[in-house]
């Protein structure tokens, strides 16, 4: 009841200002005209003028009504520069506080219950950087005043800051202003507030807001750097901690541009894609996919036959590819390309010294003017009782451990439903492995459809997984000699007995032993970036997976080149992350290719959509290869074709896949996708037939009504 009473207060003084014509007072005509009888009435009673004044502007401005610009103007006529400025700084402050109040009052709950997960990201803004945000669009008069009001009260920026901020950023486009009502009788148009005398006044209006940014940011520098003493000089323009991805490509870049990079890795060259993850994992699902397929021949028309290999040469393999691989991220290749390479690790002393303590027992220090931390991320082992007794190996560990084994392990029981565990699963399954895969969740691929999930269960199961879901591990333990994970199932326990257990339940940053504590930088699950991958101290960056929010390989090196520029350019401009478009795929058999939205996050984040669905069961290429297992779905903002999200499911999914992440990237909707010639007979056709899809669920039912009365009566038909 008291919002509506303050909503019925509301309009009526809206609509008594116009009703009784005071908005004619705030238009420049209506001001030149009753200038005259104004000055006589403050030459009168100046203090009671320009307190009614004072009142008025606040009035105007609290209400979010026209005219607060020419008022502004009326203020330097008839009180001059100085008191007109005062007049204005806090009326104009206190109406806009009002406003900023009053929005609070009325919508900001509304607002916030309704679209609080889309609204999260610019309320952590605003309670981290919100004067400054404010500050910025006070100064740059590019939005209206009266909108910047009513949206800040939307968000959980305090009041107290929001006047200030106000007062002080309002106040060089006030003085510009006044300063032009001082002519207001010369004036015919508002136009012609750029007479040469004001220019100069409005240039440094327009120059104010990049020193005032300058300003700010030296301030606050300066206040990060207190503790430290910044070198005179530098050995290094740019210092890369990690030789991951992430660290490779800063690097790279850093030397493209001649600056003096080095990178410092303390174990492998090419980190954990390389070594551990994404290169030695495709590796071992290409042998059991070709086992795979050996054992379903006759669904090609020959002979099934089951593989005869052994499990040791096929580990031997892997290996094998590791190493034709590692040229490519090597020493040798880096030094070639400019990039100082040292092998030690390497700690943070003060924010441009960096500590190495070389693998050669050499202790070394560098200075750079800018750092890049890409130490990337382990895998998390859960902290279960009992799992140090039975032992257990991980996505890292395996490669090693298992590479000697004659035979894949007997009874392998895999902890974690995520892409990681689905892949090993089924390819250790395809292996000959009795696999056991243990989720807590209550389906696996948790963040996919769950038509995907239930799709990529039912494959797992058809190559001989056994899949738990809703399983929750509660200890590992050894009874008469054999391993057992117990796990609690609808209120239940259960022993599982296995030979090796694989850990997989997901990957956290590598945060300890870099001096990031010491320093103060502030840590969560992953090192606290702002929108450029600045950390606490601007000169210091972080990309991959210790910065989140993606452990994709080619999320890491997308973030290096925005971390390579902006650690060596950014005084001239500065670039944010763009994470609008960024794919990923799971690669299991079939693929599993997301980009955007999948139908789940829609609906969590209240989106309106559209679902545009082409079963790949009607491709001619996959009936072709036998491999007629999947779908292409589109989301698209309803009734029209930009595309929201993709998800592919299917053979090469994660190759077709590129071609929606280049039409999102580059605003393309499903037409111009629909209008391109792709080669017959391809996988790639199933993007265009999936467009086509959309373009006959669109067709304009009503034209083509008239099109075939109009061919009706081309053959003399028509009634």
């Amino acid at each position: 009841m008291k919002k509506i009473g303050l909503l019925i207060l509301l309009a009526i003084l809206v609509a008594g200002f116009f009703y009784f014509d005071l908005h004619q007072l705030t238009t420049l005509d209506g001001l030149k005209n009753g200038l005259s009888q104004f000055e006589s009435w403050r030459a009168e009673a100046p203090i009671l003028v320009g307190g009614v004044f004072f009142l008025i502007y606040v009035l105007v401005t609290a209400l979010s009504l026209p005219g607060a610009a020419v008022m502004t103007l009326a203020a330097g006529a008839l009180f001059g520069l100085l008191w007109g400025t005062v007049i204005v700084s806090f009326a104009s402050t206190i109406g806009a506080t009002l406003a900023f109040l009053v929005s609070r009052y009325l919508l900001r709950d509304t607002v916030q219950s309704r679209f609080g997960e889309r609204l999260s990201p610019i309320n952590k803004g605003i309670e981290k950087e919100g004067a400054f945000y404010l500050f910025t669009l006070r100064l740059v008069p590019v939005f209206p005043f009266f909108l910047i009001n009513l949206l800040m009260g939307l968000t959980p920026l305090r009041a107290l800051t929001f006047y200030w901020v106000s007062q002080l950023g309002m106040l060089a486009g006030t003085l510009v202003y006044v300063n032009a009502g001082t002519q207001l009788a010369n004036l015919t148009s508002l136009s012609g507030i750029l007479s040469p005398s004001l220019l100069a006044s409005f240039a440094l209006l327009g120059i104010f807001p990049l020193l005032a940014k300058k300003i700010l940011t030296l301030i606050k520098n300066r206040r990060v750097y207190k503790d430290y003493k910044k070198p005179k000089k530098f050995d290094r323009n740019l210092v890369v901690i990690g030789a991951g991805a992430g660290g490779l490509v800063s690097s790279y870049i850093a030397a493209a541009v001649k600056a003096k990079v080095t990178l410092i890795e303390a174990n492998k060259m090419g980190g954990d894609c390389l070594n551990y993850g994404c290169v030695p994992s495709k590796a071992l699902i290409k042998s059991a996919s070709l086992a795979n397929q050996m054992r379903h021949a006759d669904h090609y028309g020959l002979d099934a036959v089951s593989p005869d290999f052994s499990f040791r040469k096929v580990m031997a393999r892997v290996h094998e590819v590791i190493r034709k691989i590692e040229p490519h991220d090597s020493i040798e290749r880096y030094e070639g390309l400019g990039v100082e390479v040292i092998q030690g690790y390497a700690k943070l002393i003060d924010p441009w010294t960096v500590e190495i303590k070389r693998n050669d027992g050499d202790v070394q220090r560098l200075t750079s003017r800018s750092i890049v931390l890409a130490t990337g991320a382990r895998p998390f082992v859960p902290p279960l009782p009992g799992i140090e007794e039975v032992g257990y190996v991980t996505s890292d560990t395996l490669w090693d451990e298992f590479a000697q084994l004659d035979d894949a392990p007997n009874r392998l029981l895999v902890l974690g439903g995520g892409p990681i565990g689905c892949e090993l699963s089924q390819s250790f399954a395809r292996l000959g492995s009795q696999v056991t895969q243990v989720e807590m969740a209550p389906r696996i691929m948790i963040r996919e459809d769950e038509e995907v999930s239930e799709l990529a269960k039912t494959s797992l199961e058809r190559d001989g997984v056994t899949v738990l879901t809703g399983h929750k591990a509660l200890r590992c333990e050894i009874s008469n000699g054999e391993k057992r994970l117990i796990v609690e199932h609808d209120g239940a326990e259960k022993a599982i007995a296995f030979d090796a257990l694989l850990c997989a339940v997901g990957r956290v940053a590598r945060l300890e032993g870099y001096g990031l504590e010491e320093l103060g930088i502030e840590t969560g699950r992953t090192i606290v970036t702002n929108d450029y991958l600045q950390t606490l101290y601007p000169n210091i960056f972080a990309v991959g997976d210790v910065a989140g929010p993606y452990q994709f390989t080619h999320v890491a090196a997308h973030q290096a080149w925005y971390a390579a520029v902006n650690a060596l350019f950014g005084q001239f401009k500065k670039f944010r992350v763009d994470y609008r478009v960024i794919p990923w795929t799971t690669f299991i058999d079939p693929e599993v290719a997301r980009v955007g939205l999948n139908e789940q996050e829609a609906r969590e984040k209240g989106i309106p959509f559209e679902v545009t669905r082409y079963g790949l069961d009607d491709l001619d290429r996959a009936i072709a290869d036998g491999s007629a297992c999947g779908f292409v779905k589109v989301l698209t903002e309803p009734g029209k074709d930009r595309i929201l999200g993709v998800t592919i499911v299917g053979d090469r999914s994660g190759d077709l896949m590129a071609e929606f992440v280049l039409a999102m990237k580059y605003r393309l909707g499903l037409n111009k996708i629909l209008g391109t010639i792709h080669a017959y007979p391809t996988w790639a056709e199933a993007n265009k037939y999936a467009a086509g899809e959309w373009k006959r669920a669109h067709a304009p039912q009503g034209v083509l009504a008239w099109v075939e009365k109009y061919h009706q009566w081309r053959r003399g038909n028509a009634k």
